[in-house]
């Protein structure tokens, strides 16, 4: 696989850094000198000096033949700017941008720029899996398949809780997944009967966490 990275701080370094160890083919533009000359010591013949948002420095690159196009600089305008055009002129089929500022994300959004990684957004969803007053927690937007996976503590007062998994009403759209209880993960069978501070994993269709909600964590807000 050949993968663009754009921007050269600590983020796209690593990145370089690992997808080369795993054997992958990379570049990485920077366009700052120092910084430039400075990972060039180890990464050499992968990194290119330049401003990633002007056509010719992609190019020369190599974008026309990229598999994956990552834009992780410190300005959003650059990565939404990198992003859309790696993809509407040059028909990258995979790009990934960071959002440094998580307001900004729905200009991502809007303008098709998936997936777009906010460290933010990131570190509240891991507090809100920490915090047991959460009713229901969303671990993961599958945008493209239109899917969700979410994570349901169980209330004591839950009408699940004592319920087989066969005898779950779930709505049409929500399947469950794996449970993780005293500690320990599973996938529950038919017969595996739920109980009260259970943590239930499930995919979901967007649009029915409040069933759930209903369901596992009645009385609480989903975060």
């Amino acid at each position: 696989m050949y993968v663009i990275i754009a921007g050269g701080g600590k983020v796209g370094w690593n990145l370089a850094r690992e997808l080369i160890a795993k054997g992958n083919e990379v570049t990485l533009i920077e366009n700052r000198r120092t910084r430039y000359l400075t990972i060039e010591q180890e990464l050499e013949h992968a990194i290119q000096y330049g401003d990633a948002t002007e056509l010719w420095v992609l190019e020369r690159a190599g974008i026309q033949r990229a598999d994956l196009t990552i834009a992780v600089t410190g300005d959003d305008e650059d990565n939404l700017l990198i992003c859309q055009v790696a993809k509407e002129k040059y028909l990258c089929e995979r790009i990934i941008a960071r959002v440094n500022n998580p307001r900004n994300r729905s200009w991502f959004e809007l303008l098709g720029i998936a997936p777009a990684v906010s460290a933010t957004d990131l570190i509240l969803r891991l507090i809100e899996h920490e915090v047991p007053s959460y009713g229901l927690v969303h671990l993961l937007d599958l945008r493209d398949e239109q899917l969700e996976i979410i994570e349901v503590e169980v209330g004591p007062d839950s009408p699940a809780a004592g319920r087989a998994v066969q005898e779950m009403s779930l709505p049409d759209g929500a399947l469950i997944i794996s449970l993780l209880r005293d500690g320990r993960g599973f996938v529950p069978k038919a017969n595996t009967v739920i109980e009260a501070g259970d943590e239930v994993l499930l995919v979901l269709d967007p649009g029915l966490e409040d069933a759930i909600t209903a369901q596992f964590a009645p009385g609480r807000d989903a975060a």
